[in-house]
């Protein structure tokens, strides 16, 4: 039978969605997220994150509803006060190489096994478990669910716009600051008129179809 305790931490943190049911009670539970599936561009990362429960983060939340000024304040009050924290990615190639669905399980696993101290408890944001040895569980809507998932999310996200933000600079006219990758009108407008980068999943068919016009 799942303790109080175990219900307790798995609190919704927003309305309308049913109590998360955690089978752990212990205080190394880490929560795992992912960001960049979408996009045409640049790596997926993942993020995992044991939350310190003697100091608590008000205001976590899924990152995508966040303003990127506050997503940035929490992704330092993470950073400080998690007992564990990391973030890992899949490159480009990679993801060309395994598909995105296994790039982005690769890059979870490289998440949890960056964490100190170690999990003993994975709450994983999706339907599917990356296939880590630590035992865990997948939550749909996980990152507005549960508090470990919503920093995770914050991380993974933060991390991975800063990348499309150097890349931004680097390559001005693709304007990835603005649509960080994902296929806008902007975006394949873009690919359609200078041609992909090296930094473009040459896997997914706007790339594709574009390398084979240059």
């Amino acid at each position: 039978m799942t303790s109080k305790r175990a219900r307790a931490a798995g609190a919704t943190l927003g309305g309308g969605l049913p109590p998360l049911v955690v089978d752990y009670s212990g205080e190394r539970l880490a929560g795992v997220d992912e960001v960049g599936r979408g996009p045409l561009v640049g790596s997926v990362v993942a993020a995992a994150v044991i939350l310190d429960p003697s100091r608590p983060i008000p205001g976590l939340g899924d990152s995508k509803t966040l303003s990127p000024t506050r997503r940035e304040a929490l992704d330092a009050e993470i950073r400080d006060r998690a007992l564990a924290f990391a973030v890992a990615e899949a490159s480009p190639a990679e993801v060309d190489e395994l598909n995105i669905f296994h790039a982005t399980h690769l890059a979870m696993r490289r998440a949890i096994d960056g964490l100190e101290p170690a999990a003993e408890y994975l709450l994983v944001d999706g339907n599917r478990l990356p296939g880590h040895h630590v035992p865990g569980q997948a939550v749909v809507k996980g990152d507005a669910r549960h508090p470990a998932i919503a920093a995770a999310s914050i991380l993974a996200k933060v991390a991975r716009d800063a990348q499309m933000l150097a890349l931004d600079a680097r390559h001005p006219d693709y304007g990835f600051a603005r649509h960080k990758g994902y296929p806008t009108r902007e975006h394949l407008a873009a690919l359609e008129r200078l041609g992909p980068l090296p930094e473009h999943r040459r896997s997914f068919g706007p790339v594709r179809r574009q390398l084979a016009l240059f």
